[in-house]
């Protein structure tokens, strides 16, 4: 993984390339870093998976705690886009990483000629119910030392039920309890667990350029409802239902790969 340093103003944001080709913008999730995305893209596919890691992620400066936002995440990309030589990119991303992608296809068309949106968590609503988890556990942090934070969201409900549906959300859940500094990592999901594109459903409706949406099912945080959703709504969209994580990890990364090669490839 190429890495490099991207400044915008005094803050300096972590960049990551893997592969060889015209770039793909490719965001990683909430509390992810850039080997997320590089984690599924396909080799040899004649693109390169780029990704600037979010203001708090990754090797990324934090900056202002009151500017964590999905849009001042998307005018950082849409900078470090504008900076690229060559023809448009593809942008995507996983998650959060595609809600900041919609975002830029919506405000930024002619920066880019490709969308990709992996498990979204959102569509064009603020504040999804699915969520709550991260919220919840926000708060847990904001009141507790982690090891007492995480205690107390294991023990409740809401974790019993997401170890039923989504073993694996679950996981990634709990991973927040690790992740330092502790206060970053509440102040992050506090900021994004309540926040959302910014974009409406007639905006979604109206893009124009090609997108893949990958959506898989036993995802609590990224219901599979989400993507038929969005497949609906945009009308050169393609959506493909990959196995999740929580089935077979090592499915779900070749599916993915294959989702991604098999749509890059039509770009080119």
């Amino acid at each position: 993984m190429r890495r490099a340093i991207f400044t915008i103003g005094d803050l300096r944001l972590s960049t990551a390339s893997t592969g060889t080709g015209r770039p793909c913008l490719f965001m990683h999730g909430l509390c992810g870093e850039a080997g997320q995305p590089a984690g599924v893209f396909p080799h040899d596919c004649g693109w390169r998976c780029v990704t600037l890691e979010c203001r708090g992620h990754g090797q990324s400066d934090l900056g202002d705690i009151a500017d964590l936002s999905i849009r001042r995440f998307a005018a950082d990309v849409a900078a470090f886009a504008a900076s690229l030589d060559g023809p448009p990119p593809v942008i995507g991303g996983i998650s959060m990483g595609a809600a900041i992608a919609l975002r830029l296809a919506v405000t930024k068309p002619r920066m880019f000629c490709g969308l990709i949106l992996a498990r979204p968590a959102w569509v064009d609503e603020e504040s999804p119910d699915t969520l709550a988890p991260h919220r919840r556990i926000a708060g847990y942090l904001a009141d507790h030392d982690p090891a007492a934070a995480r205690r107390r969201f294991q023990d409740s409900a809401m974790a019993r039920a997401i170890a039923t549906e989504s073993p694996d959300n679950l996981a990634s859940l709990l991973g927040f309890f690790d992740r330092h500094p502790i206060d970053q990592t509440q102040a992050l999901l506090a900021a994004i667990g309540r926040d959302g594109p910014g974009v409406t459903g007639q905006d979604i409706a109206a893009l124009a350029m090609p997108t893949l949406i990958i959506g898989t099912d036993h995802d609590v945080v990224h219901p599979l409802a989400m993507a038929r959703r969005l497949a609906e709504l945009i009308p050169a969209s393609h959506l493909v239902e990959i196995t999740s994580k929580s089935e077979h990890p090592e499915l779900y990364v070749e599916e993915f790969r294959g989702a991604l090669h098999g749509f890059l490839k039509e770009i080119a």
